[in-house]
C-alpha cells in the first residue's frame, strides 16, 4: 500500500518536484487573482512540455503564493507497485 504525506517545507517540496523533472507554475488565466483563484493564481506543477495555459514561476514566486494562500503539499513518493509517483495535491493547512 502506498502512503501520501503532507508538508509545508519548501526544500522538501522543491526536491520532490525536481526529482520528477517538474517545474513550478500557475494557471495563466488566474494570475490576476480572479474570484476563486486565491491570491496570486492557481498553482500547478508542470511535468510535461510547456503548456500554453501555464505560466512558469520562479521557486521564490511559487512559494510566496503557496505561503500567502496557506497551502500544504500532499504528495506520494512511491506508487503501490514501488514506482516513482507524481501524485500530489495542494491542500489547506
Amino acid at each position: 500500500m502506498s502512503e501520501a504525506t503532507t508538508t509545508t517545507d519548501h526544500a522538501t517540496i522543491r526536491r520532490w518536484v525536481e526529482a520528477r523533472d517538474g517545474r513550478p507554475a500557475r494557471v495563466k488565466a488566474t494570475a490576476g487573482g480572479e474570484p476563486g483563484s486565491g491570491s496570486g493564481g492557481i498553482l500547478r506543477i508542470d511535468f510535461r512540455e510547456p503548456d500554453e495555459a501555464l505560466e512558469e514561476l520562479s521557486w521564490e514566486a511559487f512559494f510566496e503564493i503557496f505561503d500567502q494562500n496557506r497551502l500544504a503539499f500532499l504528495h506520494q513518493d512511491k506508487t503501490a507497485d514501488g514506482s516513482t509517483s507524481r501524485f500530489f495535491k495542494f491542500v489547506e493547512r
